[in-house]
């Protein structure tokens, strides 16, 4: 292949390092950054939360590549223009996410808050536990990670509803689908998982509409989007009991503000969007496999659709 121009935006120094630290390992590849007098003449890019500018600083951008699985941090300039947009599908990376979604519901199915509670007061003290097959984990979403998480939880014993917006079939899940099967869904569940797409359809769509559908005393654990959230509406429902607790790793703004009350609160546990990262090196490859397949005028792997947005 011979050698071409990629401009890397991204808006974590940390993280531009790290991923043109991945592509100087190939040798075709000339990585710029935006301020680059270069990145006029890149055809293509990699981004994560880039300047809005983007395809005006790189106007002859042939292929858009999100340093991610989703695509929502991408500004709207990327999906009115006819550049395609592909997204990364990382084994590691899902099974990251899992590994989060484990971690939350073990936390709340075995009350380890109420452990941490009892050491700090230095009480021995046991309590309740409920096997995982007496625990009604729901995941909203079921695409390659939310699928992914259901089966893998169900492989552990736990009782697993799945609910998305099209009709899906997985081994060991009960499944259901759309508006109107929402409500049945919510109502058996003792928590909740998060990995929806961000699109217009479930932006803010954990409010209190969809909270007061589910048993009191449930328990939350969002790990898709920060803008599927009404953190005062969460509140609420923690403050009423509706939910007993609530594992959070993204929010409406990041960081999280210093002063949000979701910090103190004694039955929220908060992470700072590390769910799972998609590893550099499997960002890299994607994309020079996406752009030698584009140059074949073969398939692009992982392509986004700009109507739903992913």
């Amino acid at each position: 292949m011979t050698q071409f121009t990629l401009v890397v935006d991204c808006n974590d120094p940390q993280y531009t390092r790290e991923i043109c630290a991945a592509f100087a390992l190939f040798p075709e590849v000339k990585a710029v950054l935006p301020e680059d007098p270069a990145a006029r003449e890149a055809q293509y890019a990699c981004c994560w939360f880039p300047d809005p500018q983007l395809l005006v600083r790189s106007p002859q951008l042939k292929l858009i590549q999100a340093a991610s699985a989703g695509v929502d941090h991408l500004p709207a300039s990327v999906f009115a223009s006819d550049v395609p947009l592909c997204r990364v599908v990382d084994e590691d990376f899902r099974h990251g996410m899992f590994e989060y979604a484990l971690w939350g519901v073990l936390w709340f199915q075995r009350r380890f808050d109420r452990a941490l509670a009892h050491q700090r007061e230095r009480v021995w003290k046991m309590y309740p536990q409920r096997a995982a097959a007496d625990y009604h984990v729901g995941v909203m979403g079921l695409g390659e990670i939310g699928g992914y998480i259901a089966a893998q939880l169900a492989g552990l014993g736990y009782k697993v509803s799945g609910w998305a917006r099209s009709e899906k079939s997985l081994a060991g899940v009960r499944c259901y689908h759309g508006d109107a099967q929402a409500g049945e869904f919510l109502g058996q569940l003792d928590a909740l998982i998060n990995v929806l797409p961000l699109t217009d359809q479930t932006r803010g769509i954990l409010a209190h509409p969809l909270l007061e559908q589910l048993p009191d005393g449930a328990a939350l654990i969002n790990c898709g989007r920060g803008e599927h959230m009404v953190n005062l509406d969460v509140l609420e429902a923690l403050d009423s009991g509706k939910l007993s607790g609530a594992l959070l790793d993204v929010f409406p703004v990041e960081p999280l503000p210093q002063e949000d009350p979701l910090w103190q609160h004694p039955q929220v546990v908060i992470t700072p969007h590390m769910a799972s990262i998609a590893q550099t090196e499997v960002i890299a490859r994607q994309l020079l496999d996406n752009i030698q397949r584009q140059r074949q005028a073969l398939p692009l792997k992982n392509l986004v659709n700009k109507q739903s947005g992913y």
